[in-house]
């Protein structure tokens, strides 16, 4: 019996992320709540054989800690991350035994992106719902938007300017455009772009459960 434990939640809610990862007869996957100091090693105590890190808290808690991480891989613990957290820590983490998946990891293993503000988003702790947008969705979003000559580059550097300007918990799409010098036009088939376009946290979230149920 392989034993998982992922902690997710607030990228991809617990209900998809059991639809395409689940306990059966030779697995057992465990989900639970972001990720804080102190969670691995109550974890630990469950002998996994897989850890799964997407979300973590930044703020509201202390983050999880590369010594914490590291101590689980030195046990022969196979540590995978994506989408949020998992992103940030794989790409500190990868030449020491964490695996990172996905694009979010990518602009953080590149060098692309490197704060954590980047993923960090609002959420109600009751229902783990996002209250905010994250920096890197919308970069995400913006950046496909110049591919599909929906706005200018030097637009999109302008809305990510005013994003990265706002405090994390009041980031939003809205107020994002709202801020910006964009005619009325070319917000309107902006916001239509923005609704068809995927959440890549969400989409990354969905790749490390495929690229665990796939290795199992």
């Amino acid at each position: 019996m392989t034993k998982i434990i992922i902690y997710a939640g607030l990228s991809l809610s617990f209900s998809e992320a059991k639809e395409i990862l689940n306990s059966d007869d030779n697995n057992e996957v465990i989900y639970k709540r972001p990720i804080q100091r102190g969670d691995l090693s109550l974890a630990m105590k469950e002998n996994p054989d897989i850890i799964g890190i997407i979300d973590g808290v930044f703020h509201q808690n202390s983050a999880v800690g590369h010594k914490e991480i590291l101590n689980a891989i030195k046990n022969g613990i196979e540590v995978y991350g994506a989408s949020s957290m998992g992103a940030l820590r794989a790409s500190e983490l990868d030449t020491l035994g964490m695996t990172g998946i996905g694009y979010v990891y990518n602009q953080y293993a590149s060098g692309e992106v490197d704060s954590d503000d980047d993923v960090a988003v609002m959420l109600d702790s009751e229902t783990l719902e996002a209250l905010s947008e994250p920096l890197i969705n919308m970069k995400y979003v913006f950046t496909n938007a110049v591919t599909e000559n929906i706005i200018t580059e030097d637009e999109k550097d302008e809305l990510l300017q005013i994003a990265k300007e706002t405090f994390y918990p009041k980031r939003n799409y809205a107020q994002t455009l709202k801020s910006s010098s964009l005619d009325n036009d070319k917000k309107d088939k902006l916001i239509d772009f923005i609704r068809t376009s995927p959440d890549i946290k969400k989409e990354d979230a969905k790749k490390l459960l495929y690229h665990i149920k796939n290795e199992l």
